[in-house]
């Protein structure tokens, strides 16, 4: 019987479909990942690997894999896995595209908001008994409606993104690898170059992957083409900015504020530099994580295993 190693705990519901036809062993955690020497050791019996987006899949571990067909990665991105390498072994890497854009596009218009309207500032000025009288100016945020949105990275996810903003009368522009002209005919988003998007946006969300072109990208330099009154919203790869630089733009005024659901190193702590101030709102990477939505992710990464271990055609392969 084929073994399946899951590296963290996932809904029971899932694991017992899987367990009808298959060996599966589970991390049962649901907030410690699984160790490396563990996962290492598992992975020599493994068939199949279900895997987070936390877990290093790279060369150390797949070739310490003879048994291993499939790593299916609860996630859209894949940059925690060596594709290659995976696929010069001859194993199947595959990933939950789709399912996850609307949540995702959710959160990110929420840091939106909840950045501009300090709406986490809000609720601990009260919460520590703050509030007690009223002012023209207390806790005065900034507009969201008519504003400019710059959207680095429209796929899915930032055509929803688009969607959302179009319904609050708000200009769209975007950057991207491509033209997405079924962007531009339904929300009237504008293609730009990156520097003058930055230039333009008062809001400016990135959602772009971590590839090597990508890894930095935003920078000390970009930061300065922004509008001192510009918010940055990251929801795509901490990576794709340059942390340090973006902590300094935010100590120098040259930003007003922040949204973030992804960071340079995960997880960060309640020290890090970035969680002690105001104007950023900092969240841990749930822009996926409503529990319809997990379910599903979890679901999918399953069935991707099923069919490659029956012999059949997987239902969202990774490609390098």
């Amino acid at each position: 019987m084929s073994k399946i190693f899951i590296t963290r705990k996932i809904d029971e519901a899932v694991i017992d479909e899987l367990k009808k036809s298959f060996d599966v062993e589970v991390w049962d955690s649901e907030d410690e990942a699984v160790p490396r020497d563990i996962l290492l050791e598992k992975v020599k019996e493994s068939q199949a690997l279900l895997t987070m987006l936390s877990d290093q899949i790279d060369k150390e571990v797949l070739s310490n894999a003879p048994l291993l067909k499939v790593v299916a990665n609860m996630a859209v991105g894949y940059d925690n896995i060596d594709v290659q390498a995976a696929e010069k072994a001859g194993i199947i890497v595959t990933n939950t595209p789709d399912v996850l854009t609307d949540t995702t596009a959710d959160l990110a218009f929420s840091l939106i908001l909840a950045t501009a309207r300090r709406i986490p500032e809000a609720a601990e000025y009260i919460k520590k008994g703050d509030w007690t009288s009223w002012s023209p100016y207390l806790l005065a945020g900034h507009d969201v409606h008519h504003k400019t949105l710059g959207i680095i990275g429209m796929g899915k996810i930032g055509q929803a993104v688009a969607k959302r903003a179009a319904g609050f009368d708000m200009d769209i522009l975007y950057h991207t690898r491509s033209r997405k002209t079924e962007a531009e005919e339904q929300f009237g988003a504008q293609y730009k170059s990156l520097n003058d998007l930055l230039e333009k946006a008062d809001f400016v969300l990135v959602l772009a992957p971590l590839t090597d072109e990508t890894r930095g990208m935003i920078g000390a330099e970009q930061f300065k083409i922004m509008k001192e009154s510009a918010i940055f919203i990251n929801v795509g790869r901490g990576p794709v900015v340059d942390e340090k630089a973006l902590i300094e733009a935010l100590e120098n005024g040259e930003i007003a504020g922040a949204g973030l659901d992804v960071f340079e190193k995960e997880p960060i702590s309640k020290d890090h530099p970035l969680v002690a101030m105001k104007n950023v709102v900092a969240v841990p990477h749930i822009g996926s994580a409503s529990t319809e939505t997990r379910f599903i992710m979890m679901k999918l990464a399953a069935d991707n295993i099923k069919a490659v271990l029956n012999g059949e055609k997987p239902l969202t392969k990774v490609s390098v």
